[in-house]
């Protein structure tokens, strides 16, 4: 099956009604017009950014730091400099020492990537500007009205976190080895539209391969995996109706339904342990490198990572082609999938370097610009006219080297995106509690296949090795201490 077959096609794409968000009252007086008096071509301003770019998007980010150091902060008196501090958890961590002045930390930079949680933290200690007053009503509509409501972190029409580049996840496929399975099985497409689509097929690919060899006992091979667990929890349970994380004024409080929970568990733990699913490596793109996956559920920014060869050892590999689906949501769940991307907080300091930040995210942020950074890195544009089909296609094909997987996976980027996205609001213990959802169905669930796995390479048949781990004190005892840990990192 070609690429062009395993795209959905319904992204012509008009975001503005479908993520349009309602104002809040109390918000800081916008600009009439740009803010630019203070700034002085003959003295300049020097601004330091933080990042955790790496890689392509950080080379994307540098070359046009240095075209607007060229073009308008050489015509405005602005002189950016950036640097990445590694991974996205290696800044936050960065920037909170040095907030907190602790010993050989650096000084804090004048503005670094964030996501809301690990600002909120560095609001508190009163450090974060609100960028607000700096923009236009007419600028501020420009943007996605929920990528921007993002950055209201006291829920007061603030802007404290600036989006400059988003992402959400989509279902990423080796086409050419699934379709080779779909030729044997009558598998199509369209089963893998729901979460619990993915599961059956997981199953069906499993029993297909193990019947492979018969005289091998439980040798079927996993089919998907996730890269985010905190996001299926999060998520999939809003899609279900009954969120785990109930979020007012800054603080959570705990929501599980069993039901929930319980639907949550069956499509993960349950086809986690039988080894349907894997979560082997770092990333699952590494597995499907490997050829120990088909498809994964990741950050729509990955996809320039999909490996373009399977590669079974030193003497076998081959080439695959990238399919991409929107990201699955439960069956009859409303459609909700991560809103995802750091954006940039500036810190509070004085007017000309508080300008100066803002003017280097209007360039920034401007249709060519963003368009150009977002195809290079993987990220779609924040701005209403620039998050289009039409331009980014035309862009990415435009760009030199940009990434072929990018084209592929747009078109289940944008119908995620459109179908509805979300981001939880920070609060207290926020970074902690993200923590334990990452770990703790994902964790359980590798430690009890692997269980199953050693029972099986010692005699057990495969049924009797599992049938312990699905019983349903197994799971009544995970979501007591799923609720404890989350107790303990909220209070």
């Amino acid at each position: 099956m070609k690429q062009k077959n395993v795209l959905r096609a319904g992204a012509t794409f008009a975001l503005a009604g479908a993520l349009a968000l309602a104002g809040c009252a109390g918000a800081p007086e916008a600009a009439e017009e740009p803010v630019a008096s203070v700034l002085d071509p003959s003295d300049p301003v020097q601004v330091e950014l933080w990042t955790y770019y790496n890689g392509t998007q950080q080379q994307a980010f540098e070359d046009l730091v240095k075209d607007f150091n060229a073009t308008q902060g050489k015509d405005l008196g602005i002189v950016v400099t950036s640097s990445s501090q590694g991974g996205v958890n290696d800044l936050a961590s960065a920037v909170t020492d040095s907030a907190q002045g602790l010993v050989g930390s650096a000084s804090m930079p004048d503005a670094f990537l964030s996501y809301s949680d690990t600002a909120s933290v560095i609001d508190e200690l009163g450090m974060v500007a609100d960028l607000s007053g700096y923009f236009t009503d007419e600028e501020k509509a420009g943007f996605v009205d929920s990528f921007l409501a993002e950055g209201d972190l006291n829920g007061n029409g603030g802007l404290k976190v600036f989006p400059v580049g988003k992402s959400t996840e989509t279902l990423q496929i080796n086409m050419t080895d699934f379709q080779t399975f779909a030729d044997a099985t009558g598998t199509s497409l369209d089963e893998l539209g729901t979460i619990e689509g993915v599961t059956k097929v997981a199953q069906r690919y499993y029993e297909w391969t193990d019947a492979q060899t018969p005289d091998v006992v439980g040798d079927g091979r996993p089919f998907f995996g996730r890269d985010a667990m905190a996001n299926y929890l999060i998520t999939g349970s809003k899609q279900l109706g009954h969120e785990i994380l109930n979020i007012e004024g800054g603080t959570c409080t705990l929501n599980f339904d069993r039901a929930t929970m319980k639907k949550l568990w069956d499509n993960y733990y349950v086809p986690m342990v039988q080894g349907w699913f894997s979560a082997e490596g770092k990333f699952r793109s590494d597995a499907v490198k490997t050829g120990d996956l088909i498809c994964y559920v990741g950050s729509s920014s990955s996809v320039v990572y999909f490996p373009q060869t399977v590669t079974v050892d030193d003497e076998t590999s081959y080439p695959i082609e990238l399919g991409a689906l929107p990201d699955p949501s439960f069956e009859g769940g409303q459609p909700c999938a991560p809103q995802q991307g750091a954006g940039f907080v500036v810190t509070k300091s004085d007017e000309k370097k508080e300008t100066a930040c803002a003017e280097f995210l209007k360039w920034f942020t401007a249709k060519e610009q963003n368009t150009d950074f977002s195809v290079s890195a993987g990220y779609v544009p924040v701005t209403k006219d620039a998050l289009t089909l039409e331009n980014l296609e035309a862009a990415a094909k435009s760009i030199e080297g940009a990434s072929e997987n990018y084209l592929v996976n747009l078109p289940a980027t944008l119908d995620t995106i459109e179908a509805g996205v979300y981001a939880n609001p920070p609060f207290k213990g926020g970074v902690e509690a993200r923590a334990v959802l990452e770990r703790s169905l994902s964790d359980k669930a590798m430690a009890d296949r692997t269980a199953v796995a050693e029972a099986v390479a010692a005699g057990t048949s495969p049924e009797e090795a599992v049938a312990p781990y699905l019983e349903d004190a197994v799971f009544d005892a995970w979501l007591a201490d799923l609720t404890t840990q989350l107790k303990g990192a909220i209070a």
